[in-house]
């Protein structure tokens, strides 16, 4: 597993490339691939080989051009990664819905979903992404849109970060198993299906009176969907989740018509 982490490289480098404000070499012959092309290069390998096979030697031989020209558009994997990031948050909602606030639940669950979607379609982004935002315009603009969605509530500044955070905290972790679930097939050469089969004969033995709940809870749910169900798990937690919120939103309506 690699200990990766976005912002770990120069952040004003990586802003100046966020931006499109790096300054372009001096002297040589014309660049043979940009920027934008080098970051699409490395996020392809990323979704189909994991965060751990992203080098810059590779990223550079899928865009034609040496290992050392890679540096004279790009300073390093660090600063490679944090545009990486800011390239797949483009992909959230990129069609700008235009939110009405008397349907803000079906504004979150448009907004995680979506969140949700990029997760799956990028797993590495769950290893890679930290507390430290990477501060790209495609990821300003994920998250002007997602705060959109509780905008005209009647809620604080304050409160509408608190609600998105609490949303997108929540949409991170119910995917993460989800989004690994193909790693984790390549790394063992089993679907959970498969696993589930091998370790039932030993499960048979087991004495599970001493586990009375869990065996008839565990019995349903495999009764009703196999090995796990990513979908309907976090479907469920996503409307307990909006039920609470509903609650506070309601409660700050009734104290602005007193």
């Amino acid at each position: 597993m690699s200990d990766e982490i976005s912002g770990r490289g120069d952040p004003l480098k990586s802003l100046q490339l966020l931006w499109g404000r790096a300054e372009a070499p001096r002297r040589g012959p014309k660049a043979k691939a940009s920027v934008a092309e080098l970051v699409s290069a490395a996020v392809a390998i990323a979704d189909a080989e994991g965060l751990e096979a992203v080098s810059t030697r590779r990223v550079a031989d899928a865009v034609g051009i040496s290992p050392m020209s890679f540096y004279t558009h790009i300073p390093g994997k660090a600063e490679l990664l944090d545009l990486m990031m800011d390239a797949v948050a483009g992909e959230v909602l990129k069609d700008r819905p235009v939110f009405k606030p008397a349907q803000w639940r079906a504004n979150l669950t448009r907004v995680a979903t979506e969140h949700r979607n990029v997760y799956l379609a990028h797993p590495w982004v769950i290893q890679l992404g930290t507390h430290r935002t990477v501060l790209g315009p495609n990821t300003f603009q994920s998250a002007d849109i997602a705060l959109s969605a509780v905008e005209g509530l009647g809620l604080t500044d304050i409160e509408m970060d608190r609600v998105i955070t609490l949303v997108l905290d929540y949409v991170h972790g119910a995917v993460r198993n989800a989004a690994r679930e193909k790693r984790v097939k390549e790394l063992t050469g089993m679907t959970d299906e498969q696993w589930w089969y091998r370790v039932a004969p030993f499960l048979e033995t087991v004495d599970f009176t001493p586990y009375p709940v869990l065996a008839r809870v565990g019995k349903t749910t495999g009764e009703t969907y196999g090995a796990h169900d990513p979908e309907g798990a976090f479907a469920f937690g996503l409307a307990r989740l909006l039920d609470g919120l509903t609650v506070f939103i309601e409660a700050k309506a009734v104290k602005r018509k007193r």
